[in-house]
């Protein structure tokens, strides 16, 4: 009886994470169809946060976090963000989007000079 107990327990606990993750992610694209940036980006953590053990849900989130970051104007960090979605997930439909979008930026003149920050090492 105890064993049924705590498989029960552990199951509702699975599915209440689940839940809050897809609460804070379609929260996300509310704000996101509000212009609100900053709250996608709140809610983009907070699935963070709850998705690490599944990670077939991070494309989605950062092709999300990338289409902000375009609208914020931040165009390197965004192209940052779509090629980061290219080398870690090549065969997903998000990669398909992130080259779109990419081809896009480099069309609109944002891509060119989009180098990513080189470090150097600090003055003594």
């Amino acid at each position: 009886m105890r064993i049924l107990l705590v498989l029960a327990l552990a199951a509702s606990v699975v599915g209440c994470t689940r839940w809050s993750m897809d609460s804070h992610l379609n929260n996300a694209y509310r704000s996101y169809d509000r212009g609100n940036c900053e709250d996608v980006m709140l809610q983009l953590s907070k699935v963070d946060r709850e998705s690490r053990t599944r990670q077939y849900i991070q494309p989605e989130v950062s092709m999300l976090r990338g289409q902000c970051l375009e609208r914020q104007k931040l165009f390197v960090d965004a192209i940052q963000t779509y090629q980061f979605i290219l080398t870690q997930y090549p065969y997903s439909e998000y990669a398909y989007r992130a080259r779109a979008r990419l081809e896009t930026l480099r069309q609109l003149g944002h891509a060119e000079g989009a180098m990513p920050a080189q470090p150097s090492p600090a003055a003594l």
